[in-house]
């Protein structure tokens, strides 16, 4: 488990302590370590601060004792500042070597292993060193801790501060051994069984000793177990407060206080209580360290003989996985060529080719050529080309949904808003917009008026005039009021200041157009019947009082004549008003023809009878 010291360092404490061992990353790392060796040699014999020189005489004792020591030409002090900046050692520049003014002038630098930086370096070590044959189980351990638990009673009863202090240190490290022993024993059992389905051949030379070492162990433990509770309780009878009080009294690291001292011996106590006594029921009870560790070496045990069946039935039927891999290696091998080998282990294995990898950056002239896989930023690629290795495709185009039924509502409910709406704005024609209150949509007929009508506003002589705006059922014009006028609505009241609201109805448009379709019809026939256009000026059909017709009496024109006597004649003007029933204004001076006159006086008498 995690000491609770390292689980309490922040992330930047962590990422510093991280790059202590980034000469391990380096491309000559191998150089590096042997660089820390040369140091922790001179070290041993009390050399702690050196410079390049004596590093490199190291380095060379080092070559004649081991082959694979690299040759560091020139570089010592290199490699020596690097591991500087990433805080290994210490460096420091010492004028009292130089011998010399032009040693004096160059910089004469020593160096120190750091402390946490001799930590990575014994760390480094300690994995180069690591072999899963010291795996074991210690048994034997379990009575040197029953003598030291009941020698730590003895010398708490007698108050000897010194003894209590060497036995709970001793008590300590064995407990820390043997949890560290334990842990690394299974993690390789774990290996063993994981590696034994290629070669259990492995498995099956140690298999006996295995399974007796872990049953020697189990019934060691479940011997001592209960005797080891005992002495840990008696321990405590003696007062575990005097006891810890007096190992931190002779506790000799001076840069811990003496609240830290006793901090850390509570820590370590409770440690090794909780191997061998259950936890107290009031923080939460539970079981032993100790027991935990026996089932999982029962567990353990029970894989093991499973494993050892597994395999002696797979070697009695001649077919397991080194068998089946020896025949493929046969296969492969057999193979005419090399394209073929190659299809054969990619089918075997589901081997593809690594499409993925071959995506280019969006700007290709951000990154340098020069820089690594591990620096380089990654590109984005699709799901599809990761998992499958082809190319992702848009894909047939979907049909388009027709979804009838809700365009069906949705028509019906725009033809219900239209239809709320028109009978809203009827109302308001009916009823006005004052001296009462309008609901909800009348009040949304009347705001969409009113938007358009101040759209519609003009500035005329440096003042802002009346608008208007209208729908398809009324119109309504916003005309100029010094005293304003409000708008009573179920949502408020609407202040319309310096305007007051006038409302009238339209005609549908389906009438008007009607309207003019028979206004064309009647021109269309009075010109078919040969009628002289110069008798009205522009009055539309029916809307003149003088009728269009001429007397008996009047002269024969052609429609040619009198068009042209229309465009000669200075006594007839145009631009009568539709509906008017005013003729064209005459030329100032000028006096119409008889001729025009007594027309016009016959076809004001056909219309008196009614025969127009």
């Amino acid at each position: 488990m995690a000491d609770q010291r390292a689980l309490s360092l922040d992330s930047l404490a962590v990422s510093d302590r991280f790059r202590l061992f980034n000469f391990t990353r380096r491309d000559d790392h191998v150089e590096y370590l042997w660089v820390l060796r040369a140091m922790d040699r001179l070290r041993e014999v009390h050399h702690v601060q050196v410079d390049g020189e004596q590093v490199a005489a190291a380095l060379a004792e080092l070559a004649e004792l081991h082959d694979d020591v690299p040759s560091i030409d020139g570089n010592v002090r290199d490699r020596l500042d690097a591991l500087y900046e990433d805080g290994v050692v210490h460096r420091f520049d010492d004028a009292s070597r130089a011998g010399s003014l032009v040693r004096y002038r160059n910089r004469q630098s020593v160096y120190q292993f750091s402390e946490l930086g001799y930590w990575a370096y014994t760390a480094v070590e300690g994995l180069l060193a690591a072999r899963i044959e010291d795996a074991n189980l210690s048994r034997l351990v379990f009575s040197d801790i029953l003598e030291d638990l009941k020698a730590l009673a003895a010398a708490n009863r007698a108050g000897r501060a010194e003894q209590v202090y060497r036995r709970l240190s001793r008590l300590d490290s064995v407990m820390e051994d043997m949890g560290r022993r334990s842990a690394h024993f299974h993690v390789t059992l774990g290996e063993i069984m994981r590696s034994t389905d290629t070669s259990p051949d492995t498995f099956l030379r140690h298999k006996n000793a295995l399974l007796s070492h872990m049953s020697e162990f189990m019934s060691e433990l479940d011997r001592y177990l209960p005797r080891l509770d005992r002495a840990v309780r008696e321990v405590e009878e003696t007062g575990l407060a005097t006891l810890l009080a007096r190992a931190a009294a002779a506790d000799e690291r001076p840069f811990l206080s003496e609240a830290d001292r006793l901090e850390d011996w509570r820590r370590r106590w409770d440690a090794l209580r909780a191997w061998f006594a259950p936890p107290d029921p009031a923080y939460g009870g539970g079981t032993s360290r100790a027991r935990e560790l026996r089932a999982a070496t029962r567990t353990a045990v029970s894989g093991v003989i499973a494993l050892l069946r597994q395999i002696t039935e797979a070697q009695r039927g001649g077919v397991n996985r080194s068998s089946q891999l020896r025949h493929l290696a046969e296969w492969v091998h057999n193979c005419p060529d090399e394209g073929s080998a190659h299809a054969l282990m990619g089918a075997a294995f589901n081997l593809r080719s690594a499409r993925h990898a071959g995506g280019a950056h969006d700007d290709d002239e951000q990154i340098s050529p020069r820089s690594t896989w591990w620096d380089a930023p990654g590109v984005e690629i699709s799901v599809t080309l990761f998992r499958t290795g082809k190319a992702p495709t848009p894909g047939l185009p979907q049909p388009v949904r027709a979804n009838r039924g809700a365009r069906a509502a949705l028509r019906e409910s725009q033809a219900a808003e239209r239809a709320a709406e028109r009978a809203a704005a009827t109302g308001l024609v009916e009823q006005g917009a004052y001296d009462r209150v309008l609901d909800q949509t009348e009040t949304r007929v009347l705001l969409k008026l009113l938007t358009k009508a101040l759209e519609s506003r003009s500035v005329v002589a440096g003042r802002l005039r009346g608008g208007a705006g209208a729908n398809d059922v009324m119109m309504i014009r916003l005309v100029p009021d010094p005293s304003g006028s409000t708008v009573a609505t179920t949502q408020g009241r609407l202040h319309l200041p310096g305007f007051r609201v006038e409302l009238d109805g339209r005609a549908p448009v389906a009438r008007a157009s009607s309207r003019k379709s028979s206004e064309g019809r009647a021109s269309s026939s009075q010109a078919s019947s040969g009628m002289s256009p110069v008798a009205v000026g522009g009055g539309a059909a029916g809307d003149s009082p003088a009728g269009d017709e001429l007397s008996d009496g009047a002269p024969p024109r052609s429609r040619s004549a009198g068009r042209a006597a229309s465009d000669s004649s200075p006594a007839v003007s145009g631009g009568g008003r539709s509906g008017g029933g005013r003729s064209g204004d005459a030329r100032a001076g000028d006096e119409p023809p008889e001729w025009v006159s007594s027309e016009k006086a016959q076809a004001g008498r056909a219309m008196a009878r009614g025969d127009g």
